[in-house]
């Protein structure tokens, strides 16, 4: 059974399989979290991600690439791209958000993690709504599980709030759906 949760953290200080970055399409850090990420894991990253996008050009929207994770306590990133609010229309930004999530948990699959921390994607800079953000990130991950068998389900998704906005936010998601529609949720604070 695949535990759901939401904390308060630092992404780059947890110890998780995989971690999820909410990236730009050329992979090349910025600020927020990516650039957190890009800089716990130190210059060996960037080397790897200019890789991926000579090999196969800029990531797409929606899409998720992985690479290891440098410096990090984790093994891999995850590098999926968030929906820039304002460039879309709120429906195809939210399918485009959703995909991210899902692609992400593909990714993981592929990876043969068992635990995936997810940063609030496209939260920060790209400016998507923190509450229209939470249940689309809850519910993409639910039905991924729902979808998926369970020897290719890690078996802890962290749903990773830098602000106590966003814990607040997407604690009261998971709290609104319970446990009957989700496999097993949990929220946690600091």
């Amino acid at each position: 059974m695949t535990s759901i949760s939401v904390i308060r953290k630092d992404i780059t200080s947890l110890t998780v399989d995989a971690i999820v970055n909410a990236a730009n399409s050329g992979l090349r850090g910025g600020g927020g979290v990516d650039g957190a990420i890009h800089a716990g894991a130190g210059p060996g990253l960037m080397n790897e991600c200019a890789t991926i996008i000579e090999k196969n050009g800029l990531c797409a929207t929606g899409s998720a690439v992985t690479t290891s994770a440098g410096d990090l306590p984790a093994k891999w990133i995850i590098h999926t791209v968030g929906p820039i609010w304002g460039e879309e229309g709120e429906e195809r930004s939210s399918l485009l958000l959703s995909s991210c999530y899902k692609s992400a948990l593909d990714a993981a699959s592929n990876l043969r993690a068992d635990s995936v921390a997810f940063s609030a994607i496209s939260t920060g800079a790209y400016g998507f709504p923190k509450r229209l953000a939470a249940p689309i990130a809850v519910s993409a991950v639910c039905s991924w599980l729902e979808a998926h068998q369970r020897a290719e389900a890690p078996s802890s998704i962290f749903l990773v709030c830098f602000d106590e906005e966003n814990f607040r936010i997407t604690k009261a998601v998971l709290d609104r759906l319970g446990p009957n529609n989700t496999p097993l949720v949990r929220t946690e604070g600091q």
